[in-house]
């Protein structure tokens, strides 16, 4: 089995509480050691909750926001204003309240932005941006922290089992039919995913807990895509106690 630590709390709401305060202190630690930090952020209820906690931390101010880099790992292909914009919510929870850099926000184009309504052409252009951020031996970013959720079929980003996005092996692409509204939108790829430092998947609820235990009990990439993806250096699953109802036995729980 890959390299991967489970860490269970005891319900969403420390879950997001939880995930701040990792999160403060790693892009701290980042910050530290190279003077800036990059973090890819993910939708969902937990996911938003998690930036909410970050926004209610008084630790947040430990950061030099204006040298962090903001991602994310996919992205609905809907209008700019439209609410199930992750970025949309991701910027009420916690983004408006900080003081950024502008040209290190990359949010994933919008429906009607620069491609119109070509959503294969608005991930050409995320997966250009991502080439353009990365070293000159690499198609993207090294990022210190990537954020992930996954849906209650084993689902991560916008890569849901046995569709064509889990063969995928672009850093970005557009997602067509998805089985979950809306339809379309743009996934970073397990490449991409795959490049960061550190992937931390965080999970709540019972009705995810059976694809959890698919996940860390050998499940492969295709059927569920949420077990495809690995940190370089670490993979922290980080669960609620429902979500961690069904673990194998023997795995670590923290």
């Amino acid at each position: 089995m890959p390299n991967r630590t489970v860490v269970v709390s005891k319900d969403a709401d420390v879950l997001a509480a939880s995930v701040a305060a990792r999160l403060l202190t790693r892009l701290v630690d980042a910050q530290a050691v190279r003077g800036r930090a990059s973090v890819v952020l993910t939708g969902g209820g937990v996911g938003i909750a998690s930036l909410a906690a970050v926004r209610a931390s008084a630790a947040r101010a430990a950061v030099d926001w204006r040298k962090v880099d903001i991602w994310w790992g996919d992205e609905r292909f809907v209008a700019a204003e439209d609410d199930d914009r992750n970025e949309k919510q991701a910027r009420a929870a916690l983004l408006d309240s900080l003081d950024l850099d502008p040209s290190r926000v990359h949010p994933m184009p919008s429906l009607g932005g620069p491609d119109g309504d070509d959503a294969d052409a608005a991930a050409a252009r995320y997966a250009d941006d991502l080439t353009a951020a990365a070293p000159d031996d690499a198609d993207v970013p090294t990022f210190d922290v990537l954020l992930l959720g996954m849906g209650p079929e084993g689902h991560t980003a916008s890569i849901f089992p046995e569709s064509p996005a889990a063969y995928d092996e672009r850093t970005a692409f557009a997602v067509h039919g998805c089985p979950k509204p809306p339809p379309t939108r743009i996934s970073m790829g397990f490449a991409a995913l795959n490049a960061a430092r550190e992937v931390w998947m965080v999970v709540a609820g019972a009705d995810k807990a059976p694809m959890v235990a698919m996940a860390l009990g050998g499940a492969g990439r295709i059927q569920v895509p949420a077990a495809g993806v690995e940190g370089r250096s670490q993979t922290l699953w980080l669960l609620d106690e429902a979500a961690s109802s069904r673990l194998p036995k023997g795995l670590r729980r923290l």
